[in-house]
């Protein structure tokens, strides 16, 4: 019979992997949030590499310059009239929401014309049936998103149960 102290370190352990389900990414990595000096599509691009879900969040790191979420209109346009967010304290943290297209600018005169700008599809968070022969409980840190700035740990579901009843039952 296994003691209290493996019970509770187990619970713990099974509960940490539970919880986390979301992602924080880096904009643009090391870089942070800047005008693009040659590539336009910079963004888009990183964007295209990260699958984003509803409750992941996005950091934006800048100096003197801001971010913007405004209408596709507005993003086409690089003409903000009314954003749905803006923040311009140099660490904006943002969080989707809802799923759908989210369309990032930046506030200053200019640098949106010079491509800092970003579309982000955010998709659902149900996850789709999966077979028992899958394995369920996997965390996602590989050098290709550590490179991209995230970290995402998936949801463990009828695993998580089977060990919580194994263990306490």
């Amino acid at each position: 019979m296994a003691s209290a102290f493996s019970k509770a370190f187990l619970f713990s352990f099974l509960i940490h992997f539970y919880i986390a389900i979301c992602a924080e990414y880096e904009v643009n990595g090391d870089e942070g949030w800047i005008a693009p000096k040659h590539d336009d599509q910079i963004y888009n691009k990183w964007a295209s590499k990260n699958r984003f879900k509803v409750d992941d969040t996005i950091h934006f790191k800048y100096k003197k310059d801001s971010v913007l979420v405004v209408t596709e209109e507005e993003y086409d346009k690089c003409e903000p009239s009314h954003p749905q967010f803006f923040s311009n304290n140099g660490d904006t943290i943002f969080k989707f929401d809802r799923p759908g297209l989210f369309y990032f600018i930046s506030g200053v005169t200019g640098h949106c014309q010079k491509g800092q700008k970003m579309i982000i599809k955010v998709l659902e968070t149900a996850t789709p049936p999966q077979s028992q022969n899958q394995n369920q409980n996997r965390t996602t840190d590989t050098p290709e998103n550590k490179k991209n700035g995230a970290v995402e740990v998936s949801a463990v579901t009828s695993t998580l149960v089977l060990l919580l009843v194994s263990a306490f039952g």
